[in-house]
Order: structure tokens, then sequence, then C-alpha cells
């Protein structure tokens, strides 16, 4: 592994050994299209989210981890001067992404308007190596991987965005991280990536975790791909006990330079997606806590036999690889 090879955070670039464990999908904030519009339920100030994402990573920073990679794409209530503002005053390593979140749930709706006129994969392709290289917009803050996302059926716009991810990585280098529905479509996914350039030990295919097919699991691998278990905590989608049969499963099989684990913790809302009722029972959740992992996911590892070399591959060396670009 070059020692040379570099990553994009939100306060500059750093050598890939510097991430040292590395949480690969946390959320700063959050916000679905339209929260603007819910001038009742703005959300939490500026003042209030910088707050509370210091103290998220004060709890991570004292369970030994280094770096987090949000990945919230460009149509989801990005921010990236927060996340440098929190970078900068918690020394702590967060790359942001470039991309676009899944048609159903994202920002769908401009795109559309704008494929009226032409296709808009060249447009979304341009975006994204800007993003990556320049930085977004005129805030000099450069992305360091791409996202995208599919729901339960992969649309024709999904698609599209799946073609501009993989010719943007090609041209960058740029790693690239997706979203799927109930793990499925990962195998999709990864047939469109490849086939438009992306190369396959360059993709991490998200939330895996969202199904226990083994087989399924083991085809992504052989694909070459990342496989994420990076929802432990959303009990509500699928019980961290049967995640962890099937992480487990696919250590066995001595699986684990191609596995990814995290939480999906969302720490700041924009608006009120939920009724506040539900907000404040999310907010007091393991689905808000970012250490879930280390506390009681690993421990639970442990027991059935993984070792701590095992855990140091999942957390350690598959983040470093991942953003150096080598096979595992």
């Amino acid at each position: 592994m070059s020692a040379a090879a570099k990553v994009n955070t939100v306060t500059g670039t750093i050598d890939v050994a510097q991430l040292g464990a590395t949480m690969m999908h946390e959320h700063l904030v959050i916000g679905y299209p339209g929260f603007e519009s819910d001038t009742l339920h703005p959300g939490p100030s500026r003042r209030e989210m910088l707050a509370i994402c210091c103290e998220k990573i004060a709890q991570m920073q004292a369970h030994g981890v280094r770096s987090m990679v949000d990945p919230c794409p460009n149509d989801l209530g990005r921010d990236v001067t927060l996340a440098a503002e929190v970078a900068s005053k918690t020394g702590f390593n967060i790359v942001c992404a470039t991309g676009l979140y899944k048609q159903d749930e994202g920002g769908a709706p401009y795109w559309h308007f704008r494929g009226r006129f032409g296709s808009i994969v060249e447009t979304l392709a341009e975006l994204f190596i800007r993003e990556l290289t320049v930085g977004v917009g005129d805030t000099g803050v450069k992305a360091g991987v791409i996202k995208v996302a599919t729901g339960v059926d992969l649309t024709p716009y999904e698609r599209d965005v799946l073609q501009a991810a993989a010719i943007a990585s090609k041209e960058t280098g740029a790693p690239i991280m997706t979203h799927t529905d109930e793990g499925k479509r990962g195998d999709e996914q990864q047939r469109i990536l490849t086939g438009h350039g992306a190369q396959a030990h360059k993709i991490l295919i998200g939330h895996s975790c969202g199904t226990t097919d083994h087989e399924y699991h083991l085809s992504l691998i052989r694909g070459g791909s990342y496989v994420g278990f990076d929802r432990f905590g959303l009990e509500t989608l699928m019980p961290d006990a049967k995640r962890i049969a099937a992480l487990h499963a696919l250590i066995e099989k001595r699986c684990e330079r191609q596995l990814m684990v995290s939480h999906d913790s969302v720490w700041c809302w924009r608006g009120e997606p939920l009724p506040d009722h539900i907000m404040k029972r999310i907010d007091h959740s393991v689905f808000g806590n970012p250490t879930h992992f280390q506390q009681r996911i690993a421990p639970k590892l442990r027991d059935l036999g993984v070792t701590q070399a095992q855990l140091a591959t999942l957390l350690i060396e598959n983040p470093r690889r991942f953003f150096t670009g080598v096979a595992p």
C-alpha cells in the first residue's frame, strides 16, 4: 500500500495512513428535499448543530475512532462548511461526498426538469468531478467520495446518476459509495458502475446488511467490491443479531478484507421529517449513537471468535485500502 496515497477531507488533503479507525457511514446532518418549506419546524440552529456534532465526535474519539465518512449527497441537506468547522474544532478527519440520492427521496425533480433538454449524465459527471477536484461551490472543500443511491426498483434516473458517478470515478480515481434499500440491487449497481468504467474495488455497496442473504453478499464480494454492514443500531429495519450473524458468516469465509462497518447514524435533522414524539425517541436511541459498534457489536463479535486483528481489518485497513484504490 502506497504511503503517498491521499484522501480529501473537509479540512484538506491527508495521507490515508492518517485515517486510523474509521466509521464509513455516519451523518452530521440530513435534510430531505422540501425541508425548507416547513417553516413551523426549522430544526436546530447552526450553533446547536455544531455543539451536537462536536459532542458526538468526542464520544467517537473516546473509543479510538479517528475518522468518519459523511456520505450525505448534494440533495440531502449536505453542509460541508459545518463539517469543516466541526473537523477543525475537534481535530477529527471527516470525508464528505458529492453525488445524488435515490429518486423517491432525493432531488430528482430538478434534474428531471433539466433532463427535458438533453441527457444529464455528462452534466452530473462534470459536477461530481468539479466537487472532487476543485471544491463544493465556492467553499474550497473537496469531496473525497462519490455517493449514489437506488430504491427497491432501480429507475432510469438512478441509472443516469450511476453512469455519471462511474465517469467521475474513472476520471478522478475517487471511490464510490452506494445506498441500497432492503439489501437489494447492489448487484445491479455493481454491474452498471463497472460497465461504465468504475473499478469494482473502488465501490462500496452500502446497506448490504439490509438482507441476510449470504449468497447475495458473496456475489458482491466475488464481483470485487466492498460490502457495507453499515446500519448497526437500526433495529427497526433489521435486528442487530441478524446483522452480526450475517457478518460473522462472511468473516468465517475469510471475507473480512471486503467488509465495512458503521451505523448510518444521523445527529441533526433539518426540519422535522418525523413527528416530534418519534424524533425524540430516535435521538435517544442507538440510531443516534456512533459508538454503538465499539460498545456493543464488537464485543459480541469477539465472543463469536472474531479476532482483534480482524476487527482492525474492518475498521482501519479496509477504509485505508478503499481510499488508496488498491484491490483487496
